[in-house]
């Protein structure tokens, strides 16, 4: 057992397999005591130490030391083996800490890789060292991949599964589109240029609210690039996802308009006791505001961090009346109180109930008890609308069974004879078929309101938010 043998051992795993020089010979030791002591047996007591600086072994058996000269005719064959089995363990362990340091350290960053097989719409992606995993649910929505294809991800996740490492990659992680912005825009990567905050749909749509430190750089121009080369770089690694860049600004009056874009914002009311903010614009704003399926409004909301509840001024207005007139009947709120509470964006009986009892009484001047009178009628009431709104949604839901169901019965230019009785002139049998639906779904819409207990539908009901005139993005 040659030093300086030990010494190249120790350097060509240091440099092949990226393993600290200090655990190698830790492992040699190891190795050597197993065999060492399968030799002598456990009565002896047998410490091994391995010079670093030389490597030269020093084997210690009940305090007598042996020769390095001897170590091979003592260990023998089968001793060696068991030392060769505990070094590659050893090393297998050396190795897997060593690559789960390494990409816990790129956690959030982002990786190249290409694509080897498909599991089950999981796709295994071989990246320098390892392979990732990147799971069907972090595949961008109508995207499609195929063996072979070189893809970038961020890494989200790094376990250790065993003897292996597991790393999870994701492109539907906001972080992916923050990355891409560092790698194709220079003024992002060296901090001239802040992404001050993003909100992400992926494959739909994202937003990127950004600021200069330099006042003579416009900021957002920079992310688009000369006739838009940059976004369209990154919208094309995205796979046509639409990204709408805005200026940052410390000013919600700013930002919440800014951030509304591409419609036109007329006015913002904030609501700090709530965390809402009301955004007012012009009826014909008001489609766009919302965007598809709420689209525009919720990705607005991610991004300033509040809620923002998109109306025009007339339901603004309406929705005002409608809560004071609702407010002053509750017990001990008078008619100012009423208003005071609608000022800052109290406008249900939901929002009544989850006020901090503190800042009510210090508002209204009413004592505890009273407090926990005007809470609790407030409870009730919000249970109240949140039947009568879902009553609404069945009854809304049954008239469209019954549209789709008529417009789907043939139409029929005569009326239809049973046997040798025709039938009525004036029931048709669409109109017959929808009467017939319209019993069945009462029937049992009525069977299955019956079923639940009125304690049941309460819990139920008060585990959900009640619905407001206009949308509310959470």
């Amino acid at each position: 057992m040659n030093g300086a043998d030990v010494l190249r051992f120790v350097d060509a795993l240091h440099r092949d397999r990226n393993i600290d020089k200090s655990i190698v010979i830790e492992a040699l030791e190891q190795a050597v005591l197993s065999a060492a002591k399968k030799h002598y047996g456990e009565d002896f007591e047998v410490t091994v130490a391995i010079d670093q600086a030389t490597g030269k072994p020093t084997v210690l058996c009940d305090g007598k030391d042996i020769e390095p000269d001897m170590l091979g005719e003592i260990l023998g064959r089968i001793s060696s083996q068991t030392a060769k089995q505990v070094l590659m363990q050893r090393i297998r362990e050396a190795e897997r800490d060593s690559i789960f340091d390494e990409y816990e350290d790129l956690k959030g960053q982002l990786v190249t890789g290409t694509i080897t097989r498909f599991e089950g719409g999981s796709a295994l992606v071989t990246l320098s060292k390892i392979d990732g995993f990147l799971p069907k649910s972090e595949q961008i929505p109508g995207e499609s991949h195929r063996i072979g294809e070189r893809i970038r991800a961020v890494v989200i996740e790094v376990r250790k599964a065993g003897s292996r490492v597991k790393i999870i990659l994701s492109r539907t992680h906001p972080d992916l589109v923050l990355e891409l912005f560092k790698t194709e825009i220079p003024e992002v990567a060296e901090g001239i240029i802040e992404v001050r905050s993003l909100a992400r749909e992926a494959g739909y749509r994202s937003k990127v609210a950004v600021s200069c430190s330099d006042t003579k750089i416009d900021c957002v121009g920079a992310c688009v690039g000369v006739r838009g080369a940059r976004i369209k770089n990154i919208v094309d690694e995205l796979a046509g996802e639409r990204i709408d860049i805005v200026r940052w600004n410390d000013s919600l009056q700013v930002l919440v308009p800014n951030a509304m874009q591409p419609s036109e914002v007329e006015d913002v009311i904030l609501c700090p006791m709530l965390g809402r903010v009301i955004v007012l614009v012009r009826e014909d704003q008001l489609s766009l505001a919302i965007g598809k399926r709420g689209q525009n409004v919720r990705l607005a909301s991610k991004l300033v961090g509040w809620d923002i509840e998109v109306m025009t001024r007339d339901e603004l207005n309406e929705q005002l009346e409608k809560s004071v007139a609702a407010f002053s009947q509750v017990p001990h709120i008078t008619e100012e109180l009423a208003e005071s509470l609608v000022s800052q964006g109290f406008f249900s009986f939901y929002d009544l109930s989850v006020i901090e009892p503190d800042q009510l009484q210090e508002m209204s001047g009413c004592t505890p008890e009273q407090i926990e009178e005007v809470v609790a009628y407030a409870d009730i009431e919000s249970d109240k609308q949140e039947i009568e709104d879902n009553r609404r949604k069945a009854e809304l839901k049954l008239q469209r069974e019954i549209d789709a169901r008529a417009a789907s019965a043939p139409a029929k230019a005569e009326a239809p004879h049973i046997g040798d009785v025709p039938l009525a002139e004036d029931a048709s049998p669409t109109e017959a078929e929808a009467s017939a639906v319209t019993e069945d779904v009462v029937a049992e819409s009525s069977a299955a309101a019956e079923s639940v207990s009125p304690v049941a539908e309460t819990e139920q009901l008060t585990s959900a938010e009640p619905e407001h005139p206009a949308q509310v993005v959470e």
